[in-house]
């Protein structure tokens, strides 16, 4: 690992990192949950579509004490629609050994990694943006950026690939400036050097520092390990309508989406015939199709494809509860793969 090249860029980037840095609401202060919250959602989201998240996430539980207390079910309606809802349990699992704490955060990361939902990249992020800690927060980011400077083809989601690196940048964080440092890294692979994209190497502050740049590969670069085929899995889904009531259940307390509301469903693709069949069998009383619609989500190893029936009931069954309005805007989060297929009109009734 190039650690002299890796240092080479250090001020470069800080300079640059002071006149081009984004406005974004967690960077008000280095109050570590206000950081930790932010690098929680961020994971897998978009800057724009986190900053209305964390701002209601933060109107509801304004520190650690107020998450620690807050209801499941509110919880899980704060972070509906952010995905992957077991960072939600841990974050607040976290938030309740921190409250015991008496609200005290660690100040390095091997205390912080003893926390409930931190790995190695948030707790660098914690230590370095709040503690002033030379501890390297690596994420997709950074890593992009790093092959690019070194030229370096080893595939990035290598484990003791990544480990190396967090080792190598971790020894060029410079005294008094870490939790510059860190944040000027996750913005450059952000803003200029980014995916999915060409990078922006006339706006770059440590372009005549990039081997990539200097070989042509920087296009090429990062390389990533072929990915497993995500396991196909095909469900019918029925949006149930009695009035403006709607019809969820439960789901199992373990696997994919554990403990979450769903709209009803069974597996397979059903046709119209199949699914009113499926239907009569579940005393909804006199039942009316309104629509069909495909749909497909994608998980980290799943890919759903799914076709929802929209069907009007005239009777509400006891397996499933019957949501309200308001009630599926206060208190039941309904995962995306589902909300998909409530229709706008319906949408609008609950504001979600």
């Amino acid at each position: 690992m190039d650690t002299q090249r890796l240092s080479q860029t250090v001020q470069p980037l800080l300079d640059w990192f002071r006149t081009h840095a984004r406005t974004l609401p967690w960077r008000a202060d280095r109050e570590p949950y206000h950081v930790w919250l932010s690098e929680i959602m961020l994971q897998q989201t978009r800057v724009e579509a986190v900053r209305g998240y964390y701002a209601r996430f933060l109107a509801a539980a304004p520190d650690v004490f107020a998450l620690a207390a807050l209801p499941e079910a509110q919880l899980l309606k704060l972070w509906e629609g952010l995905g992957y809802y077991n960072r939600a349990r841990k974050a607040q699992e976290c938030a309740r050994v921190i409250a015991a704490r008496g609200g005290v955060w660690p100040d390095t990361v091997e205390g912080l990694l003893a926390l409930p939902g931190i790995g190695p990249y948030t707790a660098g992020a914690i230590a370095s943006i709040c503690f002033e800690r030379p501890a390297a927060a690596v994420d997709g980011n950074v890593l992009r950026v790093c092959a690019r400077v070194l030229d370096d083809a080893t595939p990035i989601d290598n484990a003791a690939h990544k480990t190396a690196l967090t080792a190598a940048l971790s020894a060029c964080y410079p005294a008094g400036h870490c939790s510059d440092f860190t944040q000027a890294l996750m913005e450059l692979g952000a803003t200029v050097c980014g995916p999915n994209r060409a990078p922006q190497c006339a706006d770059c502050p440590i372009a005549a520092l990039c081997l990539a740049r200097a070989h042509g590969t920087a296009s090429a670069l990062p390389v990533k390990a072929p990915k497993r085929a995500k396991r196909a899995e095909e469900h019918t889904v029925f949006c149930l309508r009695c009035g403006d009531r709607l019809a969820v259940e439960r789901r199992p307390d373990s696997g994919l989406l554990a403990g979450l509301w769903q709209l009803p469903n069974t597996p397979g693709l059903l046709d119209e015939r199949q699914a009113g069949a499926f239907a009569s069998g579940q005393g909804l009383g006199e039942v009316r199709m309104r629509s069909a619609r495909d749909g497909r989500h994608i998980f980290t190893h799943i890919v759903w494809t799914m076709r929802c029936y929209t069907l009007e009931c005239s009777a509400m069954p006891p397996q499933y509860r019957w949501a309200a309005p308001d009630e599926l805007r206060t208190e039941i989060s309904l995962p995306t793969a589902f909300r998909q297929f409530l229709e706008d009109t319906y949408l609008s009734l609950i504001h979600i």
